[in-house]
Order: structure tokens, then sequence, then C-alpha cells
């Protein structure tokens, strides 16, 4: 699976490697714990509804870049700081990637997860 950009008519890929988080365990979890991700990676939590949802920094030793998306727009962009960041917005879609790789993504564009 991969992460797409979509933004003012070009298509870029923000990560070739993305690891889905569908089940209570894995998006509990999260990247809590790791100390490093490559480059080309990203977590993504699926969810059915779009709703207020939060993440926090707590046992994650490394900034992210976190995407909160509902219906393929983004909603927010955030780099959080390892231990002490938080945020919430609504999504059916919350990806993490490395600290600022999300940095031409803005609010209002789309970010898709394709197959392939």
């Amino acid at each position: 699976m991969r992460l797409v950009h979509h933004a003012d008519g070009a298509r870029e890929p923000l990560a070739s490697d993305v690891e889905v988080a569908d089940g209570l365990v894995s998006q509990t979890r999260g990247l809590m714990f790791k100390r490093s991700i490559p480059d080309g990676y990203a977590l993504a939590f699926t969810y059915d509804t779009a709703t207020a949802r939060d993440i926090h920094m707590l046992f994650v030793f490394m900034p992210l870049d976190v995407v909160w998306v509902q219906d393929d727009v983004v909603q927010r962009v955030e780099t959080l700081r390892p231990w002490r960041g938080f945020a919430k917005e609504t999504a059916d879609l919350i990806v993490e990637l490395p600290a600022g790789t999300a940095s031409a993504v803005d609010v209002g564009d789309e970010l898709i997860l394709e197959d392939g």
C-alpha cells in the first residue's frame, strides 16, 4: 500500500511502505517504543466513520508528522514532538510519517491510500 498526495493537479507519493493499524491493539500501540522509522514509511490508522480522534506522543521517541483526513481530504497537519505532543481533529484516516515528510501537505489537499 502507498500514500499519495494530490494537490494543484499533481500527484506525489508521500510513502511507499504503509502499514495499516486497523485493530485495537495496533491502533493503541501506534509507533510507541520505536526509536526510528525509515523514509518512505507511514503508519495509517483507518476507521469506519469520521469522529474527533486524538494522537498522543507518550513513549514515542522521535518527532512525527501527523495528518488527519476525512473522506480523502486533509483536515489538519501537525508536527508533534516526542513525549509531549498531543493533537485532536475529526478524521476517518490518520497518518503518521517521519517529521518533515508532510511539509508540502495543506488542509484541503487530498491524501489517498492506494493499493500497489
